[in-house]
Order: structure tokens, then sequence, then C-alpha cells
């Protein structure tokens, strides 16, 4: 139950993520957006249920995934105008703005506040305990 609301708050905090960009209109009249993530998430896993079950088509959006591979390439691609939303940490709008930049990027959602570690079994396992590690 608790995967099943953390999908269903990751799915709200997206939906307004797309809904305040400047986007480009296609020639067919849907919304051209781009957005690069700092690197593959199992958090992001709505995301990329959305996009590849056409979800966003649905809406009007032609979403381009990116992976940036780093804060600072995610960064470079947001300021350079090459994509759209950047999925990354507040240190590279931090050191954006510490050195003086005219346009930088301010951030303004907390998708992840919690490590991205898990617990997995290679078998189902009755009556877990933290003791039986």
């Amino acid at each position: 139950m608790k995967i099943k609301s953390l999908y269903f708050v990751f799915a709200i905090l997206l939906c307004f993520t797309f809904s305040g960009c400047k986007q480009v209109k296609s020639t067919n009249g849907d919304k051209n957006i781009t957005v690069n993530e700092v690197a593959h998430s199992i958090f992001y896993a709505p995301q990329y249920v959305a996009i590849e079950n056409g979800y966003f088509e649905e809406e009007g959006l032609n979403v381009t995934l990116v992976t940036g591979f780093g804060a600072d390439k995610t960064m470079t691609a947001v300021l350079a105008s090459e994509a759209d939303i950047g999925f990354m940490g507040s240190e590279a709008s931090i050191y954006a703005y510490s050195e003086g930049a005219n346009d930088y990027v301010v951030n303004f959602a907390q998708l992840t506040q919690r490590a991205g570690n898990f617990l997995i079994a290679r078998e189902p396992i009755d009556n877990f305990t933290w003791s039986m590690l």
C-alpha cells in the first residue's frame, strides 16, 4: 500500500512539474518537453511507465527523456535550453548561483527525500524480522 501511495504522490508531483514548463508546440499540436534526469532511478519508475504506456501522449505531451549522467551535465542542459526540466539535487543550482550566474535555476520540488536503499530477497520471507540479517 505504501508503494502505491508513493507512486501516486510521484505522479501528482510530475504533473505539477510539467504544468509550469515553457513548451514548444509541435506540428501536430502536441507539446514537446525534454526531461533530463541525472541518473536512472527506481524513484522515477512511475515516469518510465507513463512514457512507455503512452500516458503523456494521451494528454498531448511528447516527452523526451535524456539521462545527464551527473548534476553538472543536467544543469548545463537546462541552462543551455537543451532540456525543459532537470531532475537533480540542489547542489548544482547552489553552485551556479554562488558563481554569480545571471540566469540561475531555482529548485522547486523535492521528489525524493530519503536514500534509495532497498532490502530485497531472492525468495519471499514470511514474518521477516531485522534480526534475520
